[in-house]
């Protein structure tokens, strides 16, 4: 089975990007990196419309059917999925007041051999039907967090602009595979968990633990 790295975040949070250039630079390492897109954004399109309350379960099955389906095929040795099924029950809560569908996508990011959390560095951009507002990207990023550290499930966040956010993921899975991934800082040491900033959402926050982090080659998570 291939691992399979999850990026997660609201809208406007840059997980579509990344997802894009993590494939591109595993690919260039000589790894077979697939791309598995966000299912929620090709339903809107078809159906020229969100998802209402009672579709929301199938949207984030069916990213997780696609996400496991891509995972067994002979052949790849990472799977990048712009998304999972937890970002679909953040908005599930969000927009209908329905928390059913924590449970289930907590079982299934349970599996994951890597969460990451985008942060909120990124200025939020307009984009027409599919975006809401700068208040529901912060909103869906706390509910995530909230979930995750409740269930106890490791992540790491994701900060920076272009290159220097994509080399922060590129170390998370380089020690996930026990190799260096990045084109200009050496390897860290393998078998470390992701870490998580369990205070805020504050991005400038998140950057100096991260940063604090790698100067001090501290290893575990940052939950209590």
């Amino acid at each position: 089975m291939a691992l399979v790295v999850t990026l997660l975040g609201g809208e406007s949070t840059g997980k579509t990007s990344l997802a894009r250039a993590l494939c591109g630079h595993l690919a260039e390492t000589g790894l077979t990196a697939e791309l598995v897109p966000e299912h929620l954004r090709h339903w809107c399109e078809q159906q020229g419309r969100a998802p209402h309350a009672h579709e929301q379960a199938a949207v984030a099955r069916e990213q997780a059917r696609l996400t496991d389906e891509m995972a067994s095929l002979h052949g790849v040795d990472i799977v990048v999925a712009d998304t999972s099924p937890l970002v679909i029950a953040a908005y599930s809560e969000l927009y209908f007041k329905d928390h059913s569908l924590w449970h289930e996508a907590l079982a299934w990011q349970r599996r994951v051999n890597l969460t990451l959390l985008m942060g909120l560095d990124l200025p939020w951009v307009a984009d027409g039907f599919f975006r809401d507002s700068p208040t529901v990207r912060d909103a869906v990023d706390a509910a995530i967090r909230r979930e995750l550290q409740a269930a106890g499930l490791a992540f790491q966040t994701i900060h920076g602009l272009g290159q220097a956010r994509t080399e922060q993921a590129l170390r998370a899975i380089g020690r996930c595979l026990g190799q260096d991934l990045t084109a200009t800082e050496p390897s860290l040491t393998s078998g470390r968990r992701a870490w998580s900033c369990d205070k805020c959402s504050d991005p400038a926050c998140e950057h100096r633990l991260f940063s604090g982090l790698l100067a001090r080659n501290h290893t575990g998570d940052a939950r209590p």
